[in-house]
């Protein structure tokens, strides 16, 4: 389905916007031709460079008088080698990224991302730049990036990479434009930003918001696999306490679970199902102050400095402590979600609970059936244990000592990312388990919504209950969980 048509320009771009022009372009519904826009994008452009232009007239302007990092206080002296050498030379000098290169999602929503800002005005940057950008966005061209080189105090090698790219020194990874000149003024303006960690972070807490509800689904069906009680979702319950999003998980799990009244078989269910919305609200709070802190990056004219009002402010904007922070508080709140699925998981493998076979085994006595699904389980918990660590812990000094601190959030948002692939695969191992209970005794299915995921699972996983390879199992319950959550390709 495709999305309402918005433009580049427009106000508010939101991480969801991000996430999904960077995975569809055509389905997002975001225009990025500046000439489809109802008014001169522009405006801003123009209005910044003449107040760059203003401000080296009345003194130094880091980055376009100067050099940049140690080196703030040598003037620069241009050496009529080339039009815009010490732009170039700026460019040439940061674009020493290396090691992996960026699919064409994350290289899109970067272009995306940096075009929106620049479009807000405050870089500098000639217009022509600007159009390059979006000429080369409307082509579907793809710049070839790399992915080291960012500590969270602005994407500069990726983003000089791409400007050399615009200009015509680097080669298009796909697709292609003609060159446009460079200036004076571009370089630093240009890769003065955090465009990359934006996008990056943006598809990761998209795709994790997404998942964070089919979490909750899968857990339901647990929860008729268990036989639970719905006391602990009980709306008497939550309003007891002031916590917004445990009253908002557990109302979604009782709508899940709504239909005919089912006699629990316990007076206190496990943690694992009882202790759900204490534990997962923690999480939907986080993913929502990161989504906050993202939209304010994307939305940033933050470059330094910025070109306002006839002068050039010089400032601290492309420190990204606040996504470092927020990102870190997302991977940190997931592991307790995740590490209630494993006792979910180990729950419905425990006849003492079910009241069936050890393991949901079939077949001759002794047989281990899914046995070894809480050992992945297990594997996958722990590496997510160790994408958790958080960076807001670590200490860069760089450039002879002169930047003395780094946010290091271009780290928290790839470790955040590394989650959209250790999840889904989590999240089937509980929804195997749950559907071979299910499928062991259908009396526990109900009427209710809960029952919908589990038709689709019966669907689509295998069910073979002797003893076998169960990772196509594995392997199809997690496409499942992918679907459910909207981040297939």
């Amino acid at each position: 389905m495709t999305s309402p048509t918005r433009h580049v320009a427009d106000p508010g771009l939101r991480p969801a916007d991000v996430a999904a022009y960077a995975r569809s372009p055509r389905t997002s519904g975001i225009e990025v031709s500046l000439d489809a826009y109802g008014g001169d994008a522009l405006v801003g452009v123009r209005r910044a460079r003449a107040d760059l232009d203003a401000a080296q007239q009345d003194g130094a302007v880091y980055g376009l008088t100067t050099g940049v990092g140690a080196l703030r206080h040598v003037s620069i002296e241009p050496d009529g080698a080339d039009n815009g050498s010490h732009a170039l030379r700026l460019w040439r000098s940061h674009a020493g990224g290396f090691g992996p290169e960026l699919g064409d999602e994350v290289a899109r929503g970067t272009m995306l991302v940096r075009l929106h800002q620049l479009l807000r005005g405050g870089s500098g940057v000639e217009p022509a730049l600007v159009e390059a950008l979006a000429s080369a966005l409307e082509a579907g061209s793809v710049p070839r990036l790399h992915a080291y080189g960012g500590i969270g105090t602005g994407d500069l090698t990726v983003l000089a990479q791409l400007g050399l790219t615009l200009v015509g020194e680097l080669p298009w990874r796909s697709g292609a434009t003609a060159p446009t000149p460079v200036a004076e003024g571009d370089a630093l303006a240009f890769a003065s930003s955090n465009a990359l960690t934006a996008t990056v972070g943006s598809i990761a807490v998209t795709g994790l918001a997404a998942l964070a509800r089919t979490t909750e689904q899968v857990a339901a069906l647990s929860h008729l696999a268990l036989r639970g009680s719905l006391q602990a979702y009980d709306p008497r319950v939550h309003a007891a306490k002031d916590d917004p999003y445990a009253v908002g998980v557990a109302s979604r799990l009782t709508a899940l679970l709504a239909g005919p009244e089912r006699e629990a078989v316990r007076l206190q269910d496990p943690f694992g199902l009882r202790a759900v919305p204490q534990v997962h609200a923690p999480w939907e709070e986080a993913l929502t102050i990161a989504e906050l802190a993202l939209a304010a990056e994307i939305g940033a004219a933050g470059e330094n400095p910025l070109a306002v009002d006839g002068t050039a402010l010089h400032h601290g904007q492309f420190l990204t402590q606040r996504i470092a922070a927020t990102l870190d508080a997302v991977r940190a709140t997931a592991v307790p979600v995740l590490s209630l699925l494993t006792a979910r998981l180990g729950a419905l493998l425990d006849p003492r609970l079910t009241g069936l076979p050890a393991f949901l085994a079939a077949g001759p006595q002794g047989s281990s059936g899914l046995m070894i699904v809480e050992y992945v389980a297990a594997d996958l918990l722990s590496q997510v244990r160790s994408a958790a660590t958080p960076v807001t812990g670590g200490h860069t000094v760089v450039s002879l000592g002169v930047e003395e601190h780094a946010s290091h959030s271009t780290q928290a948002a790839w470790d955040t990312h590394q989650l959209l692939d250790l999840l889904p695969d989590l999240l089937a191992c509980e929804l195997v388990a749950a559907v071979r209970a299910l499928r062991l005794d259908p009396s526990r299915l109900a009427d209710c919504p809960a029952s919908e995921l589990f038709a689709r699972a019966d669907a689509a996983l295998p069910d073979v209950r002797p003893d076998h390879i169960v990772g196509a199992e594995l392997e199809a319950a997690s496409s499942l969980v992918r679907a459910t959550a909207g981040i297939t390709d």
